[in-house]
C-alpha cells in the first residue's frame, strides 16, 4: 500500500495514545451524559470504547462535574480529556483528578495569572492542552472583523488559534494540539490549511455541529476526507446529532476508506438492479453490524446476484451473493457453501470465524 503523506508535527502523549509526529490517526468522541453522574458517564465511555473510541472527552461545566472526575478518571479505559471554559479552577480540579488532557482556550479563562496556574499544573502532570477554536464562538474583536467583511471567517479562526498558542508559548508550554472547527466544510478546510503554514502542532480535526447521522456523516466525510488527503489530520472526531457510538463507527469507516486503518474490515455491496431477487439492503446492513466488532484487514462483499456476484467481488476475502430463497458464500471468488436465505447470517458468521481463525489463506483455485 502506498504510504500516505502526513504533515510533520510535534508529538504529544495523551495518556497511552500518541498524537501527531507520525502516530496513527486516533478516533475521539465526547460523552453527552451529565458528567456529575459518574455511573452514566462511565457506562457511556465503556460503550464508546467497545465501538472503537481511543480518546474520550467530558464536559466540565461546574464544580459538581469536576468532583465526579476522580472516579471517572480512575475507571476510564481510554485517555480522558476535560472540556473546560471560563473557570480556571475547574481545570485545576480536573488535573488533580487525573485527567489525561485539557481542552481550554487560554484567552477565555481570565487574567494571565489564572492561565499561568493552569499551565504550571498541566506541566507538572504531563497533561497536554488542546486549543479549541470554533467558528461560531470567536473573540468579540475578531467576530466584528468578520461581520464587517474585513477578514474571512477561516482567517479569523487562525488568528484566534495563533493568539491562544502565543499565550502558551510565552509560558514555554508546547505540549499542545489545536482544533479549528466550523459547521461549514469549506471554512474548516481553509482554516486548517492556513494554520498548517504557521505552526507544527498536531491537529484535532472535525466538522462541528455537522448534523444528523445522515447529513453529518456526509459533511464529515467531505471535510475530514479532504484534510486526510492533505495529510493534516492527527486525531479526529466525527460530530453527529445522534448516538455517540455512531460517531466512532463513522470515524472508523472513514479512516478505513482512506487507507488509514489497515486493521479495519472493508464492506463492499452492490447497489442492486433488476436482477436482484433478495433484500440486499437489509442483508448488507446486518453484515455491517456483524463487522462492527471485527478488527482485521478483510474485504467483505454482499452481492445481489448469484450469477455475477462472486466474479465481480472476486477480491473479497468472504462474501454473500444470492437470488430468491438461496444464497451462496464465497471466498476469493470461489463458492464454498450454499444455504437457504433464512440461514445466511448464521452461515456467514461461521465462515467469518473460520476466516479470522485461519488467517485468511486463499482457497485453492
Amino acid at each position: 500500500m502506498t504510504k500516505h503523506f502526513r504533515r510533520t508535527t510535534r508529538q504529544i502523549q495523551l495518556g497511552s495514545v500518541p498524537v501527531g509526529g507520525g502516530a496513527p490517526i486516533s478516533i475521539q468522541s465526547m460523552t453527552n451524559t451529565p458528567t456529575n453522574d459518574a455511573d452514566a458517564t462511565l457506562a457511556q465511555i465503556e460503550s464508546l470504547h467497545t465501538a472503537g473510541c481511543q480518546i474520550v472527552r467530558v464536559a466540565v461545566p461546574n464544580r459538581e462535574a469536576a468532583d465526579a472526575l476522580p472516579r471517572i478518571a480512575a475507571a476510564c479505559p481510554i485517555p480522558l480529556v476535560a472540556d473546560i471554559h471560563f473557570d480556571h479552577r475547574l481545570a485545576l480540579v480536573a488535573l488533580e483528578a487525573g485527567v489525561d488532557g485539557l481542552r481550554i482556550n487560554p484567552g477565555n479563562i481570565g487574567a494571565r495569572a489564572k492561565t499561568e496556574a493552569v499551565v504550571a499544573a498541566a506541566r507538572e502532570k504531563g497533561c497536554p492542552i488542546r486549543i479549541g477554536v470554533n467558528g461560531g464562538s470567536l473573540e468579540k474583536s475578531l467576530h466584528a472583523r468578520v461581520h464587517s467583511g474585513e477578514i474571512p471567517l477561516h482567517e479569523a479562526m487562525v488568528q484566534s488559534a495563533l493568539g491562544h498558542l502565543r499565550i502558551l508559548e510565552d509560558l514555554d508550554f508546547h505540549d499542545t494540539k489545536v482544533s479549528l472547527k466550523a459547521s461549514n466544510v469549506r471554512t474548516t478546510i481553509e482554516a486548517y490549511r492556513l494554520l498548517a503554514e504557521h505552526c507544527e502542532y498536531p491537529f484535532h480535526v472535525g466538522i462541528t455541529e455537522a448534523g444528523t447521522v445522515r447529513t453529518g456523516t456526509v459533511k464529515s466525510a467531505a471535510g475530514i476526507g479532504a484534510l486526510l488527503m492533505d495529510g493534516l489530520c492527527d486525531t479526529i472526531r466525527v460530530s453527529l446529532t445522534g448516538p455517540v457510538e455512531e460517531e466512532v463507527r463513522v470515524a472508523r469507516r472513514l479512516l478505513a476508506a482512506m487507507g488509514e486503518r489497515p486493521d479495519e474490515p472493508e464492506l463492499i455491496s452492490c447497489p442492486t438492479c433488476g436482477r436482484t431477487k433478495m433484500d440486499v439492503v437489509s442483508l448488507a446492513e446486518q453484515v455491517e453490524g456483524i463487522l462492527g466488532t471485527v478488527h482485521a484487514p478483510i474485504r467483505v462483499a454482499v452481492m445481489g446476484c448469484e450469477v455475477n456476484g462472486p466474479g465481480e467481488a472476486r477480491e473479497a476475502d468472504i462474501g454473500i451473493a444470492g437470488g430468491g430463497d438461496r444464497v451462496l458464500i464465497f471466498r476469493k471468488g470461489r463458492i464454498i457453501r450454499h444455504c437457504p436465505r433464512s440461514q445466511a447470517l448464521n452461515v456467514f458468521r461461521e465462515e467469518l470465524h473460520h476466516l479470522l481463525t485461519d488467517g485468511f489463506p486463499r482457497p485453492p483455485s
